[in-house]
C-alpha cells in the first residue's frame, strides 16, 4: 500500500490496521478509552509545533492529529455508530449553518454581530441535541445548572479558568487581584497544616484549593494560566539544562552531584538571563 493525499487511503490503512484477522495486533485491540490519551497528547504537539513556528513539525502533527479522528471514527463504525463520512457531513453542516452571512443570507455584517449570531445558532443547536440525546435516554445532569457550560473535558487548568470567567458573569468574583492574593495565602497555610496531618486525601484537596485560586489571580491579571505554566515550564527546562551541560563539561553527573552543587549551578543560570534582559 502506497501513501497518498487523497483521506480515503488513509481510512483503508486504519481499516487495514484494525482487520481483526491481519491487522496489527496492538491497534485491534484499543478502544475509545485507550487511544483518548493519545488524541488530547497529539493536540497538544499540535499546539507545541505552533508555539515554536514550526511549519514541518506542524504539518507532521495535525497529520498524527488526523490519524486520531480517523482511528475514532473506524472503531465508531465497527460498532455500528457512524463512519468517518458521517464526522465530515456534520461538521461541513455546523460550519455552513453557523455562517449563514457566507453561505446564505443574513444582516450579520460585523466581527461582534457575527459572535452573537454564531452564540444564537449554538444554542439552538445544543437544545436540538439535548433532544436527541433525550431520546436516547441520555441523562443531561451533567450539563445543568448555571456551569453546565463548561466542559468537564477541559484540562484542568483552563476548566477552572472558565468556571470562575461563567461565575463572574454573575458577579460571583473578587474586586481587585489583592483579596486573591490573601486567599492565596490562607490556602497555603491550610495546606501547610494538611501536610502535618499526613492525611494524603486532605492534601490533595487543599493543594487543588490553592491551584484554584492561582488560577484566579491569573485571570484577573490578564495572564492566562496554562501559558504562563507553559512558560515556566520551558525556563525551568532551560535552567536545568544549564546545570546538566556545567556538570557535563566538568565531567561529573546529574546523579553524582549534590543539591548544593545543582542550586549554585540553577542561580548561575538565572543571574546569566538576568545579563542577557
Amino acid at each position: 500500500m502506497e501513501s497518498s493525499k487523497d483521506i480515503s487511503r488513509l481510512i483503508e490503512i486504519m481499516a487495514a490496521l484494525r482487520n481483526p484477522e491481519t491487522g496489527c495486533p496492538w491497534d485491534i485491540v484499543q478502544t475509545f478509552e485507550t487511544i483518548k490519551p493519545y488524541t488530547i497528547e497529539e493536540a497538544y504537539e499540535v499546539s507545541d509545533a505552533i508555539e515554536r513556528n514550526d511549519m514541518d513539525d506542524l504539518c507532521d502533527e495535525l497529520g498524527d492529529l488526523l490519524l486520531q479522528v480517523v482511528f475514532h471514527a473506524r472503531m465508531a463504525e465497527e460498532a455500528g455508530d457512524f463512519a468517518f463520512g458521517d464526522v465530515v457531513e456534520a461538521v461541513t453542516r455546523k460550519m455552513i449553518r453557523r455562517h449563514p452571512h457566507v453561505f446564505a443570507r443574513s444582516d450579520a455584517d460585523t466581527p461582534d454581530a457575527v459572535k452573537m449570531q454564531w452564540d444564537a445558532i449554538k444554542q439552538a443547536e445544543k437544545r436540538e441535541r439535548a433532544e436527541r440525546r433525550a431520546a436516547r435516554g441520555i441523562s443531561e445532569d451533567f450539563k445543568s445548572g448555571f456551569l453546565g457550560s463548561v466542559q468537564r473535558s477541559f484540562p484542568a487548568l483552563t476548566e477552572a479558568l472558565k468556571l470562575q470567567e461563567r461565575a463572574a458573569k454573575v458577579g460571583f468574583d473578587w474586586s481587585s487581584p489583592e483579596p486573591i492574593l490573601d486567599k492565596i495565602e490562607e490556602e497555603i497555610g491550610e495546606l501547610r497544616e494538611a501536610l502535618k496531618s499526613g492525611d494524603r486525601a486532605k492534601v490533595s484537596d487543599e493543594l487543588g484549593d490553592l491551584i484554584f485560586a492561582v488560577v484566579n489571580i491569573g485571570r484577573h491579571v490578564k495572564a492566562d494560566p496554562e501559558q504562563a505554566l507553559r512558560g515556566t515550564n520551558t525556563k525551568f527546562r532551560r535552567r536545568f539544562s544549564h546545570i546538566e551541560t556545567t556538570l557535563d563539561a566538568e565531567g561529573e553527573t546529574l546523579e553524582a552531584a549534590t543539591l548544593e552543587r545543582m542550586e549554585d549551578l540553577w542561580q548561575a543560570a538565572k543571574a546569566i538571563e538576568r545579563q542577557l534582559g
